[in-house]
Order: C-alpha cells, then sequence, then structure tokens
C-alpha cells in the first residue's frame, strides 16, 4: 500500500426503503479537516486521470456503477517511491479510500453505466489557484495500464 493512503471499508445498510452508507465521520481515524463534498461522474470506459495537489487530501468512493481506481506514488522520498496501488469501488464492494498530497491518482468506469463519484477533499476548490496538477492519462511515466 503507497505511503500514507488509508482504506475505510464502508457497510450499506439495506431495508425494505432503500439503503443508507456512512462514507466519512468526523470521528473516523482518517478524517483530517473538511474542504467541500462534491460528486463527479464518468460514463462507461472513460478515463479520468492523472492528477495529483500539493495542499489537500482526497477520499474518494463510488456511490454508483463502479470505478477502477489507480494510485501512483511519485514522491522520490517516499517509501513507496513508484509504487502503483489499484482499487475498484462499487456499492457491491464499498470502500472509502484517502488519497494523500502528491499522489498521483485517477479512475475509469468500468461499469456498464455511469459511475459516479463522491469526494470530501481536505480544502475547497480554489477557483483562482486551483490545487490540481495534470499529467495525460496515457502519455505519461506511470507503469499502469488503463485498458486493463
Amino acid at each position: 500500500m503507497i505511503d500514507g493512503v488509508k482504506v475505510k471499508k464502508l457497510k450499506v445498510i439495506p431495508d425494505e426503503r432503500g439503503r443508507l452508507m456512512e462514507i466519512l465521520r468526523r470521528d473516523d481515524d482518517i478524517f483530517k479537516r473538511f474542504g467541500q463534498v462534491y460528486m463527479t461522474t464518468a460514463k462507461p470506459g472513460v478515463v479520468k486521470a492523472w492528477h495529483y495537489h500539493k495542499k489537500q487530501d482526497d477520499n474518494f468512493t463510488c456511490v454508483h456503477g463502479k470505478m477502477k481506481l489507480a494510485l501512483y506514488d511519485a514522491r522520490k522520498n517516499s517509501p513507496t517511491y513508484k509504487e502503483v496501488n489499484e482499487f475498484v469501488v462499487s456499492l457491491d464492494e464499498p470502500m472509502l479510500i484517502t488519497i494523500p498530497k502528491f499522489v498521483y491518482h485517477g479512475f475509469k468506469c468500468v461499469s456498464d453505466e455511469e459511475a459516479i463519484v463522491i469526494n470530501t477533499p481536505t480544502y475547497s476548490y480554489n477557483y483562482k489557484k486551483p490545487d490540481e496538477f495534470r499529467i495525460d492519462a496515457f502519455d505519461n511515466d506511470i507503469p499502469y495500464d488503463w485498458g486493463k
């Protein structure tokens, strides 16, 4: 596991009316601070990658469809430098993944339906000076194949 990455197994509680799933609580060990909550989606087969942050940590889960989340540790001083992690997340495999700053990440929708991803980053998005640093999803030095 990449240094600083944390995984929280989530529990979906069904009843006759529907389902409930707690995602992130203030009293969780992985909780640092609250920035905002947002959702993003990807259509089947679409890759949204790669980027990292210098200030914020991300907390990703998938609440509809299925996503393959990939992480790459490009931090030269990290004990897990150049390590890749992959997670498959859906309501059938519910988990929250905390992605530390400076770790590249991206996801691919691997279901036949649109994947809906919820992120609770530790800082709010800064429209004037975004904390987001991108490279191309396919043309890069990251040893990961989105085609798998």
